[in-house]
Order: C-alpha cells, then structure tokens, then sequence
C-alpha cells in the first residue's frame, strides 16, 4: 500500500526557507530576494540539464522520468510485524488443511509478491526453484530501480556543471565590458547565480530523491526476502511458531522489545482473569 510521503516536500520548502531567510536576513529587505532570481541563469541550468538528460539518457528512460520523481512523494506502508502473522496463519492453515487450503486465504493478499509466492509452493514446486524465482524478480526490480534512479543522480551532477559553464558566459560577458566599471558588480553577481541555481538543485532537489529512492529500493528488497523465507517456510511444512521465531528475526530491537512487552500484558491479564 502507498502514502503520501511528506517528508519529501517538507524537506524541500524547509531549504527554500532557509536559503531566503539566509538571503533576506543579511541585509534586512525582502527585496535582497529579488536579486537571486535571473531567468538567463535559471534557463541555462535547467535548459542544460534537461539536454544532457536527453543525450544521456534513451527516450523509454527519459519517459520515466516523471514517474521516478513522483515515487519520492510517496512511500510504501510495510509492516512487518503483520507480515510475520500472516505467514503463521498460512502456516497453520497449510499444517492442518494442506496447501491447496491456502487458495482461499489469498483472496485477501494484496501484496502481488506474496501471491505469487504462495501459489508457486501450491503448484508443488521446490523450494530451491521458489527461491530462485522470487529472487530473480528481486534482482530485475533492482535494476529498474537502480535505472531509473540513476536519471536523478546524473542530473545532480550535471546541475552544479551547467552552474558554472553559466558563470563562465557571464565572465565572459563582463570581460568585455570592462570600460565601465560601474556593472562589474552587478555582472558578477549575474555570473555566479547560475552556479547558486546548479547547487541548489543539485543538493535540494536531484540527489536527496536519488538518495530517498535508494532507501525505498533497500527497503523493498527487505521486505522480499523476508516474504521468500515465509514462502518456503510455508511450502515446507515448518511448525508455525518456529516460523514466527524465524521471521522475527528481522525485527528491530525497538519492534522485539515491544513485542515482549505485549506478550507480558497479555499473559498477566489472564492471570488476573485466571485467579
């Protein structure tokens, strides 16, 4: 299931108002803000990436783009410790009805991996193949991932390298105009703007989503093995609670501890209900 995830455009707003209250409170006067904002700098960086986008990049890749950008907006809800629960009912079911029982149970799996998983240990299949298979599908996500990761990373580093080819052109520019030294000042704070813009898009925007995104993709892959160990401990046969044990494994310690807490309350509220 996915969320909207916040944090992204929190981040985002939260450096543009850093950056204007650093602009704005060194000299007291919001029109400083206006000083920063050249569009010859703006369409030199953005116009610059966007091109070495193109070139780099094939059109099926470049179409992605908007769907990469949109995947650092939202977030995959994962919780384990449901995860670890649905795997000891299928295992419980399996033990007493037989695999075939587990068709029934499937109807309320959303998640497509699980399903596929568990209907490959339905059809008899081994649980070395099972394993083969699910992680080949975890490798090929991977990839997709890392490809489209990959068209933000570049931009981070394109982005700070347009910056400076923009302030070379304003140097260039405010060379030749050195018989009046009244614009050298305003020239080259036109000059360095695109190096201002590069960096900022570069470090606010392109590699901080690359990064979400790698995160997510970490993330994902977790969560997929853990499913992979579920599925054969399913397929298997194993003893639903040494399942459990095995899957809670991958708790944090946090999630353990709360865990422990709870089995604690629950088995000293049948006491009292006992005595």
């Amino acid at each position: 299931m996915k969320q909207k995830d916040f944090l992204t455009p929190i981040g985002i707003i939260l450096g543009l108002i850093m950056i204007s209250y650093g602009i704005i409170s060194s000299t007291g006067e919001i029109s400083s803000f206006l000083a920063f904002i050249q569009v010859a700098s703006i369409v030199i960086v953005f116009g610059g990436v966007a091109a070495a986008i193109l070139i780099n990049f094939n059109v099926n890749q470049v179409k992605l783009m908007g769907r990469v950008v949109k995947e650092s907006f939202v977030k995959n809800k994962y919780d384990l410790e449901e995860l670890i629960l649905l795997f000891e009912q299928l295992s419980e079911r399996a033990r007493r009805e037989g695999l075939l029982a587990l068709e029934n149970e499937l109807e309320e799996v959303e998640d497509p991996f699980i399903r596929k998983g568990v209907l490959l240990a339905i059809d008899g299949i081994e649980p070395e193949v099972i394993q083969d298979i699910m992680s080949a599908e975890i490798v090929a996500m991977e990839d997709r991932h890392t490809k489209g990761r990959l068209i933000l990373e570049k931009a981070g580093e394109y982005a700070p390298a347009w910056g400076m080819i923009g302030t070379l052109i304003g140097l260039v520019l405010m060379l030749n105009d050195l018989n009046d030294p009244t614009t050298l000042g305003p020239q080259m704070a036109v000059a360095l703007l695109t190096t201002f813009y590069g960096s900022v898009m570069a470090n606010l925007i392109f590699l901080p989503m690359a990064g979400k995104l790698e995160s997510k993709t970490d993330e994902e892959v977790f969560m997929k093995q853990i499913i992979i160990e579920g599925v054969i401990g399913v397929q298997s046969g194993q003893n639903p609670r040494i399942l459990k044990e095995k899957l809670s494994a991958f708790l944090s310690d946090d999630m353990k501890k709360r865990r422990t807490n709870e089995i604690e309350s629950t088995e000293e509220d049948f006491r009292n209900e006992a005595s």
